[in-house]
C-alpha cells in the first residue's frame, strides 16, 4: 500500500500568511511557481466549527490547483497528519522581503 503524502504549504499573501494542506506539491509547468493540488480542509461532520478554517475553505472552495509563485512561499513541510488551515496577519521582523514585482513592464534591458 503506498504512503499518503501531507505537504504543509505555508505562503505569503497580500500581507497575510495562509497555511494550507495538499496532498501534491510540484514545480509545476509555470515557471517561476509551485503548483498545488488536491487541498485538504477539515471535516464539516465534527460538532465544533472553526470560522478561520471556513474562510480559507472558502476562499479556496472550487480550485481544482493552485499555482503560488515561488518568491512567496515560505515553507513546505511533508507531515504526517493534516492540521488547521489558517490565515494569520504578518508579524512584524528583521528580515527585509525581496521588492515586489522584480521585473515591471516597460522596462528596458540594461545598457539601452
Amino acid at each position: 500500500m503506498a504512503a499518503s503524502h501531507i505537504f504543509k504549504v505555508v505562503f505569503a499573501n497580500q500581507g497575510k500568511v495562509y497555511e494550507i494542506y495538499a496532498r501534491k506539491v510540484s514545480h509545476g509547468s509555470l515557471f517561476g511557481f509551485i503548483e498545488v493540488e488536491e487541498l485538504i480542509f477539515g471535516e464539516r461532520s465534527t460538532v465544533v466549527i472553526d470560522p478561520a478554517e471556513e474562510r480559507i475553505q472558502a476562499e479556496f472552495a472550487g480550485v481544482k490547483r493552485t499555482y503560488l509563485p515561488l518568491h512567496s512561499i515560505l515553507r513546505i513541510d511533508e507531515v504526517p497528519k493534516q492540521g488547521v488551515s489558517k490565515v494569520s496577519l504578518v508579524e512584524g521582523s528583521n528580515v527585509t522581503p525581496f521588492p515586489v514585482p522584480i521585473y515591471t513592464p516597460g522596462d528596458s534591458a540594461p545598457g539601452k
